[in-house]
């Protein structure tokens, strides 16, 4: 992580000189009002700081997230945009309801309209009808998942995404996504800065896997690891209730396996974890095959979790495929594991019961529990306020229990991972007890 002003600079349009309408509500306290002065540092431990501070360093921080008093938008002249793109994830409706009842109500802007289909709905030749937004078009839509305006894949012209916020006179635009989503928005604010338009993006980081760099936590993360510990709790129940019962479950995880890991410490009734920073064999002494037949030995019934991203070694020969946004195709360890254990102990004429539950896209498509429905609802006041007071190229994080502004180029420069010899791992490995799953090189 770099140090440095530019690491953690916020870009603004201008400067903001319209007094916000929020100072003239009784509901909001003058208190909560905050400055770009007002920082929150970005490393905590004092071994991190420490050099800083002998050589007089400014200490890393990002602005603190929240409402300014002078506000850079016309509230009654400005037209928002908003758009959810990617996967679907847990949260999406209530980040979408957030920012419209915030813009509405409270800044009294009343040209709010959602893109339907991601970045398609920007290109003319898609035909996707916008979408107008309101307090009433909102109104129930916590309790449906997925989202409202849709979603999609794959890159689109950034030329033409800015072509239609111009024809559409958009001033602020509400870009909902993950990595990908993240990186569209930074070459579309860079190229709008380019051409010298006045007009604010803003990100709000989205991804179920929560591993994107500098944000602490996602939406959608807790509620993919509530859902999965029934997950856990069901491949429990039938692996203890059949003689040398294997649950095994794949959870989401491409990069990451935060879901897998914090899943199965929640649940713990899980006896390995396989994630995709942490290497395993499955055959040798040391191998996941020889720790799963002393596991059934012992206790006659077996609870595996994998995460999608893991042991994708065992599909080296396999031709590379690609979907829409260029993401490299995983190819399917759930069912490679299924069929590999299966084979292994029919080899050994030991017989198993195998239950393999995959409940990925059912995660996916869910309402947000409570606890993300809350968060996400600050996330997305806290966008609503960034855009208004005029910053651009940024997003809206969690970090060290504050809400922060974050430069889109510093959390699209790496993924956020778990790391194997970390506090998360290491409770992992307490909790189920695997030990290494390598064999000695």
């Amino acid at each position: 992580m770099a140090n440095g002003t530019n690491f953690t600079t916020i870009t603004n349009l201008g400067k903001a000189n319209i007094s916000s309408p929020l100072l003239n509500g009784d509901s909001i306290s003058h208190k909560i009002f905050v400055e770009d002065k007002d920082r929150v540092l970005v490393h905590i431990r004092m071994a991190d700081l420490e050099g800083d501070i002998k050589k007089k360093k400014a200490l890393p921080s990002f602005e603190l997230a929240g409402p300014r008093k002078n506000i850079y938008f016309d509230p009654s002249k400005l037209r928002c945009a908003l758009v959810t793109c990617g996967g679907l994830c847990p949260g999406l409706n209530d980040i979408i309801r957030s920012i419209v009842l915030e813009l509405y109500h409270h800044y009294g802007v009343r040209n709010i309209y959602g893109i339907r289909y991601g970045l398609q709905g920007f290109i003319p030749q898609y035909g996707h009808e916008v979408m107008d937004l309101g307090p009433s078009s909102v109104a129930n839509i916590l309790d449906r998942g997925g989202s409202i305006l849709g979603s999609s894949r794959g890159p689109q012209e950034i030329d033409q995404i800015i072509d239609c916020l111009e024809r559409m006179n958009i001033s602020l635009l509400f870009m909902i996504g993950g990595d990908g989503t993240l990186r569209a928005a930074l070459k579309i604010a860079d190229e709008i800065l380019k051409r010298k338009l006045k007009i604010s993006v803003v990100g709000i980081p989205k991804t179920i896997d929560n591993d994107i760099h500098l944000i602490s936590r996602s939406f959608g993360f807790d509620t993919a690891v509530d859902v999965s510990t029934q997950a856990i709790i069901g491949a429990h129940n039938e692996a203890e209730g059949y003689p040398n019962g294997v649950g095994l479950i794949k959870l989401m995880g491409r990069n990451a396996g935060f879901i897998a890991a914090t899943a199965a410490l929640a649940q713990q009734d899980v006896n390995f974890v396989l994630i995709p920073e942490v290497d395993f064999d499955l055959e040798g002494h040391h191998g996941l095959f020889a720790a799963l037949e002393k596991r059934l030995a012992h206790r006659s019934h077996a609870v595996i979790v994998v995460a999608e991203g893991a042991g994708q070694k065992y599909f080296k020969d396999a031709p590379e495929e690609r979907d829409d946004s260029g993401n490299i195709r995983l190819k399917d360890i759930g069912i490679f594991l299924r069929n590999a254990i299966s084979n292994h102990f029919k080899s050994k004429n030991i017989e198993i019961n195998m239950k393999y539950i995959d409940p990925s896209y059912m995660i996916r498509s869910l309402p947000a529990n409570a606890n993300d429905s809350v968060f996400c609802g600050f996330l997305g006041r806290n966008a609503v306020h960034a855009g208004m007071a005029g910053k651009t190229k940024m997003v809206i994080g969690s970090w060290n229990n504050h809400f922060v502004h974050i430069p889109m180029e510093a959390t699209t420069s790496k993924r956020k991972q778990v790391t194997p010899d970390g506090e998360l791992w290491s409770a992992v490995l307490e909790a189920t007890g695997q030990g290494s799953l390598r064999n000695p090189v």
